[in-house]
């Protein structure tokens, strides 16, 4: 398979897809590199995970993020990605990939602030020697987002039709529980912080207020430093319209179907994604796909 076509098919995945993408392709290339080299698994893991300690995560602040790329095994992995996989259908069917992004990266982050001070300030943890890798803070910050915005929206659990907000307090009870009685403490503390960020996201937005958009717009100046700047085109004359100001029809589409989706989006808000019609949500779904 070449290149070109792998670029291809990377770039018909969804947000979520590509997240899982690229958290499997670390999984194994650290895991081959390591083992090829014999090397230690945690060798390369440890320039990236978030250490507990402030002194060490001042020296690798960029761990703050990097830590949700890497897994301690398999089934690690597995759960997160599966968990990524199905909460992801659901968000972007209401929203954008943009969206998306802001959501679960400021969950990774919330979770990792919260894992930071838990380990730095509560006695019962300052002693232990651990540090936190796992998607499971985004992944987190996602499902309770999902859950919060649409909680009485059914889905399919084995046999069992369950309302999401069912299992989004499932999901932080089992936390709450595990904390003093796992050896995971510190990852039950980061699936709380991306939860409760997840559900301060969802509140704000249904009041109309989107609290992640300055995140993303630092975001897109972040990566768009990074990209090689286009030529300019030479310049060329061109003559006006006379009706220089009457808008093109691509325009009044454009803002014929954001209108429609605000309409969609404020529908929901008031009596929940399960009152929209058949053709609302296969709307709302196409809208997501295409931004």
């Amino acid at each position: 398979m070449n290149g070109g076509n792998l670029k291809y098919q990377y770039a018909s995945l969804n947000t979520a897809e590509k997240l899982i993408a690229i958290n499997v392709i670390v999984f194994i290339t650290n895991a081959l590199v390591t083992f090829l080299m014999g090397l230690s698994p945690n060798t390369f893991v440890k320039w990236f995970e978030l250490p507990k300690e402030f002194n060490e995560f001042i020296l690798q602040p960029w761990s703050l993020i990097t830590y949700s790329f890497f897994h301690g095994g398999i089934w690690h992995l597995f759960w997160n990605m599966i968990m990524l996989y199905f909460t992801g259908r659901i968000f972007l069917n209401l929203f954008g990939p943009k969206r998306f992004s802001n959501v679960y990266f400021l969950g990774v982050i919330a979770g990792g602030l919260v894992f930071l001070l838990s380990y730095n300030v509560f006695p019962a943890f300052i002693a232990t020697n651990t540090a936190l890798i796992g998607a499971s803070a985004g992944v987190t910050a996602v499902l309770i987002f999902v859950c919060t915005y649409i909680p009485n929206q059914e889905v399919r659990l084995f046999i069992f039709n369950l309302k999401l907000w069912y299992i989004g307090a499932f999901f932080v009870l089992v936390d709450l529980i595990q904390i003093p009685s796992s050896g995971n403490a510190g990852g039950h503390l980061a699936h709380l912080g991306g939860a409760l960020l997840g559900y301060v996201y969802a509140r704000q937005l249904l009041k109309g207020r989107d609290i992640g958009e300055g995140f993303g717009q630092l975001s897109e100046s972040f990566f768009g430093f990074f990209k090689p700047r286009e030529k300019k085109a030479p310049l060329k004359t061109v003559y006006r319209n006379k009706a220089r100001n009457t808008r093109s029809k691509v325009d009044y589409d454009k803002e014929s179907k954001q209108r429609k989706i605000d309409s969609i989006l404020d529908k929901i808000s008031k009596s929940g994604y399960e009152s929209l019609s058949q053709v609302e949500k296969d709307f709302l779904f196409k809208a997501g796909k295409d931004e």
